[in-house]
């Protein structure tokens, strides 16, 4: 069947004017998927689509009205656009796996996205793939002015009585560990790319230290979900400890993004009902602006102005860069990648 030829065969009556309701559409066989790329607003998406024949558009009922098609290639990769935050991604990625229209047991996820950057670990186009989904809403707040003098911020966990207390993992969405065999392949495959970068950038990151004010690279560290977005030195490091923490020490906070918890837990309920698999799931975030202002700076204007780093589109193209040897790996060698991730 031609890709995206979504039609659906209705019974007519058997003669004319019988006066008899046509029978309900059939719907075509589900689509296979090789690679699922998913981005979250429109300028993700786009660097994909410059670079991919993504050439056949299909209408999902459920997605984003901003993003209402997923686009796809004869070679079996789609890209599909949520929309951005937690809400938006859920519903859109739910819209997507619960439709019939695709066949996403044997998909590979690529969730590639920007967010900001720990200057700890990389600096603005720095590409870094995950280990651990961390939430970083999912915590109890007070105003840091009425907090204990003991917290170092205003937050602590969930039915904790301080912020170094593991909390419960109630929600069962608080931290998510993916396939580490995928995540070393897909480091592999990109570690040695040549990445993007720009004067404006390098001059964003003169101040900071170590690798703050390095030249971008592809990396290995975690990534934090949360709908706000904040700046600072001590958030910062209330992220680097919460990350930590809900990982048993294991966990490096580094990028700061607003949907990848409820991403995975949508594919989590997906492969439960036979639909997904959750362990081909990776996900390449990419530093557009630091999370902290460089030390003696300012952290409003880091984050009033986060647009003037020079970051923003040097992430997007390392989105491309860093993504794209693993998208092609998967492609070009589907039979070695499709009963699972292969040994190298």
């Amino acid at each position: 069947m031609r890709l995206g030829l979504w039609l659906a065969v209705a019974a007519t009556a058997a003669a004319a004017g019988s006066g008899l309701a046509a029978a309900p559409a059939q719907a075509a066989e589900p689509l296979p998927v090789k690679v699922m790329i998913v981005s979250m607003f429109g300028p993700e998406g786009g660097v994909w689509q410059k670079h991919l024949p993504l050439t056949e558009a299909i209408t999902v009922p459920g997605l984003s009205p901003d993003y209402p098609q997923v686009h796809c290639a004869a070679e079996g990769v789609c890209l599909l656009t949520t929309g951005m935050g937690e809400a938006n991604a859920a519903a859109s990625v739910s819209a997507l796996v619960f439709s019939g229209r695709f066949d996403l047991r044997k998909t590979y996820w690529l969730v590639a996205g920007i967010a900001g950057i720990n200057p700890h670990y990389g600096t603005l186009g720095s590409a870094a793939w995950a280990h651990y989904l961390v939430d970083w809403g999912l915590q109890w707040e007070l105003d840091e002015r009425e907090a204990p003098t003991s917290w170092p911020t205003g937050y602590t966990g969930i039915n904790t009585q301080n912020p170094d207390q593991k909390p419960p993992l109630d929600y069962k969405t608080e931290v998510f560990a993916l396939n580490p065999a995928l995540q070393a392949r897909a480091y592999t495959l990109s570690k040695d790319v040549k990445l993007a970068d720009t004067p404006a950038a390098a001059k964003a990151r003169a101040d900071y230290p170590p690798p703050g004010n390095a030249a971008p690279s592809v990396i290995e560290c975690d990534t934090l979900t949360g709908d706000t977005w904040w700046s600072g030195t001590k958030l910062g490091e209330r992220a680097e400890t919460w990350t930590k923490l809900l990982t048993d020490g294991a966990g490096k906070y580094c990028t700061t993004q607003q949907e990848d918890n409820a991403t995975y837990e949508v594919l989590t309920r997906a492969t439960s009902a036979g639909l997904a698999d959750d362990q081909r799931v990776a996900v390449l975030r990419a530093g557009s602006d630091f999370d902290r202002a460089a030390p003696g700076g300012d952290n409003a204007t880091n984050l009033l102005r986060y647009a003037e780093q020079g970051g923003f589109l040097i992430a997007l193209d390392n989105l491309y860069r860093a993504g794209n040897p693993l998208v092609q790996a998967i492609v070009s060698d589907w039979p070695d990648w499709e009963n699972g991730v292969p040994k190298e």
